[in-house]
């Protein structure tokens, strides 16, 4: 059962952007703190961003602080996250997360601190 579902993602040159969108029919996850995770081939799953439930508090990794900005829309139960500027190792399949736990975005910042997750999108930069 899908709850959360990704798109948006792509193939970009080096300094392009994209916009990736998380949906969701659930309206229970617009009081979830919401995440982006992103895993290259051969490698971890990785933080990349939080919102808090309210968006009155975000967090990002150092890798993309600055460049990738998350934000969500509660009347649509939608999350995005903007990027920015992108870079060849920002190559990754990209997934959407909603946690359950009452903690601020900073302290959710790892994959077990999320219950929910989308199936991904693939962004891939090209120099």
């Amino acid at each position: 059962q899908v709850q959360l579902v990704e798109s948006g993602g792509g193939l970009v040159q080096a300094g392009g952007s994209l916009r990736l969108s998380c949906a969701t029919s659930r309206r229970t996850f617009s009081s979830y703190t919401r995440g982006w995770f992103r895993q290259a081939p051969g490698k971890e799953r990785e933080f990349v961003a939080a919102i808090s439930w309210s968006g009155g508090s975000t967090y990002y990794s150092d890798s993309v602080k600055g460049r990738f900005t998350i934000s969500r829309d509660t009347a649509k139960n939608m999350v995005y996250l903007q990027m920015n500027s992108l870079k060849l190792e920002d190559t990754a399949v990209y997934y959407c997360a909603a946690s359950t736990l009452r903690l601020p975005a900073v302290q959710l910042s790892g994959p077990h601190d999320y219950d929910y997750w989308g199936q991904g999108t693939q962004v891939t930069v090209s120099s």
